[in-house]
């Protein structure tokens, strides 16, 4: 048997063991967590709307209707007319024909991959993708090739070469996170659409960190480079991070949806999300439609904390959003820096293995409209105080 005691005492060792801290409050600028306020700087709530009354009111209001859980997977009876609202509206915000919404950012890329790919393709990875894209391609069983990241030039060498080699993949895939969860940065999609075209494969984009964070409107990547979707493009997110809420999704040609229907495990074997969630969602996208100021206050209060950082000396990578990480490369430094944040009224976590490589340990910081400049400031002096 494995010895778990042993197994923990190591990771202790190594300054790798995770404990978990509980909240007793809303998900806001300010949390409550171990009977402390302090201010939320590790929330992807990046736009303020987990604790929106009008979503929160949009959530009652389906409860009321359809009560708390679907009672079934969406091809027994768990299909709620608002799961039919929600993924019509999703394609249109995202600019595609038709859209499929998980329980789960999660289930959603390990099924949408998963039902994609098999042992006849081969799928391109960038090195930094999220944990559930490379879970994907591994149930698949597709072959699997990582491409250094961003690095568009060594995609194309992998590409020439693999696409060469062998003929016999039935299918090409390349996949990329759009805003990359630990270092903020963008992926290079014009470029990488260019390769798909040249190469004949699908280009999957996760616009976790992107839907209603980039773009003029915050319809996310393409609408950040100018690019419009296509049949070869497809857009997988999530409801969790600037909607407020919880689910992911797929905005893809109607085709590749009726496909997934059929064919993707995670939405075939799970229960269907809550009507609340649906509800909440639609009226986050609502929101973000009409405009007003939250967007851009998202990106100002963004540019003005990593400006602020880099002045002091913190080295932010090469973070282009919300998402600022701050390198600190060894794992118990990481962490007695957030304890003595947490000290001062301050929630930053540490990032440590396996979530980041060996020696690539941060703190990483998100930043939220929500957030006013004297929060922002507050967490600059602080910082300076503590280094």
């Amino acid at each position: 048997m494995i010895n778990f005691k042993e197994e923990l005492a190591a990771l202790e060792a190594r300054g790798l063991r995770r404990k978990m801290r509980f909240v007793s409050s809303s998900c806001d600028r300010y949390i409550t967590i171990e009977g402390k306020k302090v201010l939320n700087f590790c929330s992807n709530n990046y736009l303020g709307l987990a604790n929106d009354k009008r979503l929160k009111a949009a959530a009652i209001s389906a409860i009321n209707k359809f009560g708390v859980g679907t009672g079934a997977s969406r091809l027994v009876s768990g299909s709620n007319i608002l799961h039919k609202q929600l993924e019509e509206k999703l394609a249109d915000f995202k600019r595609q024909e038709a859209c499929l919404v998980y329980p789960s950012g999660y289930s959603a890329n390990l099924g949408i991959i998963s039902a994609l790919a098999d042992r006849n393709s081969i799928v391109f990875c960038d090195r930094l993708n999220h944990a559930s894209i490379i879970d994907g391609i591994i149930l698949s069983r597709a072959e699997l090739v990582r491409y250094p990241h961003r690095d568009v030039e060594a995609l194309e060498k992998l590409l020439g070469y693999h696409v060469t080699k062998s003929q016999s993949h039935q299918k090409r895939l390349i996949v990329t996170d759009s805003v990359f969860s630990m270092d903020g940065d963008i992926a290079p999609l014009p470029e990488l659409l260019r390769l798909a075209k040249k190469y004949d494969c699908l280009l999957m984009i996760d616009e976790a960190h992107a839907t209603g964070v980039l773009g003029k409107s915050g319809r996310g990547t393409l609408e950040h480079f100018g690019l419009k979707a296509n049949k070869r493009i497809i857009q997988m997110g999530t409801l969790s991070k600037a909607l407020g809420g919880l689910g992911g999704f797929l905005c893809a040609s109607r085709e590749l949806i009726d496909y997934l229907v059929n064919r993707s495990r995670s939405f075939i074997f799970s229960t269907a999300l809550p009507a609340a969630l649906c509800a909440s969602a639609l009226e986050a996208i609502r929101i973000i439609e009409r405009g007003g100021n939250q967007h851009a206050r998202l990106l100002s209060n963004a540019n003005f904390l990593r400006d602020g950082l880099n002045s002091l000396g913190f080295n932010t990578l090469e973070s282009q959003t919300p998402i600022i990480p701050i390198l600190t490369k060894e794992p118990r430094l990481t962490m007695e820096f957030s304890q003595k944040l947490f000290e001062k009224g301050i929630l930053v976590q540490g990032i440590r293995p396996p979530a980041v490589p060996d020696n690539l340990c941060r703190l990483r910081v998100t930043v939220t409209a929500s957030h006013t400049k004297g929060d922002l400031e507050f967490a600059l002096s602080m910082f300076k105080k503590i280094r």
